[in-house]
């Protein structure tokens, strides 16, 4: 508790708060609230026109710190001041490229411009809110302003986590409702066109690997012949292509974006090694995949023959003709052209993903092994699936009680979807 005075300072012991009348005619106290950064006690100041306000006031002080919710001593950090400091110097420690790039584009695209101004301290759910609702009113998906809401959370998160704020105002604000996206994945009929159109096309074991085994674009072409076992039917996914990302060369006086400059320079590595422990992960191979793999490898012997000095051997599981890694752009061009020869709808290639995740889930593998093949570190992954799993299921005991008790005469037909009226038995 405070010690006081009516007309002069009384030295108190080290640590305990004083109150005391000032040659200015203002009431002073000083509360010793901890340690600072060199050693010496952190000691505050508060000012009042009486003694009952400052007394008020030390005993404040007094309780955030034995509450541990004082902020920490030090010029106070503004919003713009302090997202600059995470994303330039505590975010890059803890993820990876991918995520530094979606972080860099809510912070420097979006919260600085928008609340940049404000003192971090004195930010509150309600400046957020309006920031959110003006971002909808531009027309912005409520998506977009999640992943924003996501980024802001985690670096005010480690302010509090440090001292500078004493809560997280981001944890309080609302963000707009983000519908649950709807997954489609393509059903037996369409992947069987899809790989019986692969079949005449360079590299058609990737799409293979992409509607049975589920893996990443980046994690597909990240696969080098080592990481493949064809003996004992096991592949390892150790590392991912990165898209690249380019700085201008010319000290960017060519009017262009970097990516565009004639002479552009990558700033990032081709590959990145796969760091969590989800994503480092060994998958099992299907016989038929086996066949396939096997297959693809002769004709890539071929090619590299037929290069001769052109070819570089890196490695690659998915090379171009000379041997060099496939880039994701090539990639997604490849699986729209794949998709518009099968006359199959269009997708994301991600939606190819998706394919394999249901597929597991309706074959009953647990869910615990579908995590591990999928690469997922949370269950929240495998939830996401199961609606669709229901209906899946719900579809194939009408078709079954159709084949069974299906009037004489008839017999099972296509449907205008795809959807074949016939019972498959996975042995």
């Amino acid at each position: 508790m405070a010690e006081e005075t009516n007309s002069r300072r009384t030295r108190q012991p080290n640590g305990r708060s004083s109150i005391y009348f000032g040659k200015d005619g203002k009431w002073h106290g000083r509360v010793t609230v901890g340690i600072r950064d060199d050693g010496t006690p952190d000691r505050r100041h508060v000012e009042r026109k009486t003694r009952a306000e400052v007394t008020t006031a030390v005993r404040e002080l007094e309780k955030q710190r034995d509450g541990g919710t004082v902020r920490k001593a030090g010029r106070a950090w503004t919003v713009k001041t302090w997202l600059t400091h995470w994303i330039e110097n505590i975010a890059p420690l803890a993820v990876n490229e991918n995520t530094m790039v979606g972080y860099g584009v809510a912070v420097r695209t979006h919260l600085i411009p928008a609340l940049g101004g404000h003192r971090l301290d004195k930010l509150g759910p309600e400046h957020i809110e309006r920031f959110y609702g003006s971002m909808q009113a531009d027309g912005r998906k409520a998506g977009t302003i999640h992943q924003i809401h996501r980024t802001f959370r985690t670096a005010l998160n480690e302010a509090v986590r440090r001292g500078h704020l004493t809560r997280n105002p981001v944890q309080l604000a609302k963000a707009p409702r983000v519908s649950e996206e709807e997954i489609e994945p393509y059903n037996v009929a369409e992947v069987q066109r899809l790989l019986r159109t692969a079949d005449d096309r360079r590299n058609s074991a990737r799409w293979a690997v992409a509607l049975a085994l589920g893996l990443r674009q980046g994690e597909a072409l990240g696969l080098k012949w080592t990481d493949v076992d064809l003996e004992r039917g096991i592949l390892m996914v150790r590392r991912s292509r990165r898209r690249p990302r380019y700085a201008h060369g010319c000290g960017d006086t060519c009017g262009r974006k970097a990516g565009y400059c004639p002479q552009r320079q990558r700033t990032n590595p081709e590959t990145a090694d796969t760091k969590s422990r989800a994503g480092r992960r060994a998958v099992g191979l299907p016989g038929q995949l086996v066949d396939l793999l096997r297959t693809h490898q002769t004709k890539q012997q071929a090619e590299r023959a037929a290069a001769g000095d052109d070819w570089t051997d890196e490695g690659w599981l998915f090379a171009t003709l000379t041997g060099r890694g496939t880039s994701p752009r090539t990639d997604y061009d490849d699986w729209k052209e794949l998709l518009d020869d099968a006359k199959v709808r269009d997708g994301r290639l991600h939606d190819a993903r998706h394919t394999a995740a249901t597929v597991l889930l309706i074959l009953g593998v647990s869910e615990r092994a579908v995590m591990g093949l999928m690469g997922w570190s949370t269950t929240a992954m495998a939830a996401r699936y199961q609606h669709m799993v229901d209906s899946v299921r719900s579809d194939v005991a009408r078709q079954v009680d159709g084949l069974i008790w299906k009037p004489d005469g008839d017999g099972p037909e296509d449907d205008d979807d795809g959807h074949a009226g016939t019972l498959v038995t996975v042995n």
